[in-house]
């Protein structure tokens, strides 16, 4: 096909384009050199950075992996040993079987809470403002001081939640929330969909207000109910968006660490411990740092592979011709 068959303002067929037209037309499709530059020069910060904190430790964490690398003394190179090791590591495939746990749980619970959130605070009324900034407060707490919180709340002395279960006569006794695994992971469920939901509300918030309202509102007129407008035009219309969320909830949750590490230290028994917890421990607990760059890559190609497999299914699908 030749460039000027798919631009309609100017043609070689059509008389009246002049030299004039055709230079400026291939000046907007093939910009001069000068401008590649000018371009290149605003993107170069961002390279930097990039190549700096992303593809060199990257690859110096695969480097690593194939490496007996203690903390102090000569690494040898040991090939896929690591990897090989992994295989049979019980340690570390519950830490992932708990993690993908996790994962599903907490992702489902923050777009359970968030998406009706969306729908509420999209509705027009004097207080919506409100509605959304107050929603929205705990997202801008940090992540660590929000953990902390959560630790005295949880505390079976002088914690919120037990004396309140206490008062109330619910209970006859301090309540150990981070000594019995349901409890304490229940307890981690509830803190990250506080501080998350939020955050999530505003993003799937901006996909519904996205949305043309002509069509909600030639919806409505032809009679379809509230649910239909939501599963034929609101859905499907989100795509986008819901890929975005989706793929920073699960990133966030497979490489959950602060809430574990602060609230629970990994237990009871050790039956709290995250993937990213796991390679903590190994990498500067125990000084294998090889070790630990070797699950640092498997985790990074696990994440990976789910995150195409998300933009896969949510891609949005071209009508078929």
């Amino acid at each position: 096909m030749s460039t000027f068959e798919t631009d309609q303002s100017v043609s070689p067929l059509d008389p009246a384009a002049t030299s004039a037209d055709i230079r400026d037309r291939l000046k907007r499709k093939y910009p001069p050199p000068k401008s590649q530059w000018i371009a290149l020069a605003f993107i170069a910060p961002a390279l930097v950075l990039v190549v700096a904190f992303f593809l060199v430790p990257l690859i110096m964490a695969i480097w690593m992996s194939l490496h007996n690398w203690p903390l102090m003394g000569t690494p040898k190179f040991t090939g896929l040993t690591n990897y090989i090791r992994l295989a049979s590591d019980k340690a570390f495939l519950n830490a992932l079987l708990f993690t993908g746990k996790y994962t599903v749980v907490v992702t489902l619970a923050i777009f359970a809470v968030a998406f009706p959130l969306a729908l509420f605070v999209d509705r027009k009324s004097r207080l919506t403002g409100f509605f959304r900034t107050s929603y929205f407060l705990p997202s801008v707490v940090g992540f660590a001081t929000s953990c902390l919180l959560w630790v005295w709340l949880l505390s079976p002395d002088n914690g919120l939640f037990s004396v309140a279960l206490q008062r109330l006569g619910w209970v006859d006794k301090p309540v150990q929330f981070i000594g019995n695994f349901n409890l304490a992971f229940a307890s981690i469920i509830v803190m990250v969909v506080w501080r998350m939901a939020g955050f999530t509300m505003l993003l799937l918030l901006t996909g519904i207000q996205a949305i043309p309202h002509d069509i909600q509102e030639a919806a409505r007129i032809d009679g379809a109910t509230a649910w239909q407008r939501f599963k034929l035009i609101t859905l499907p219309l989100m795509r986008r968006t819901l890929a975005l969320t989706m793929v920073m909830s699960i990133a966030g949750s497979i490489l959950a660490f602060d809430q574990f590490y602060i609230i629970t230290l990994g237990g009871p028994r050790r039956q709290t411990m995250t993937a990213v917890y796991q390679i903590y421990n190994t990498s500067f607990i125990s000084f294998k740092l090889g070790y630990g760059a070797a699950m640092s890559v498997v985790l990074m190609l696990i994440l990976v592979a789910l995150t195409v497999i998300q933009l896969y299914v949510l891609r949005n699908k071209e009508p078929s011709k």
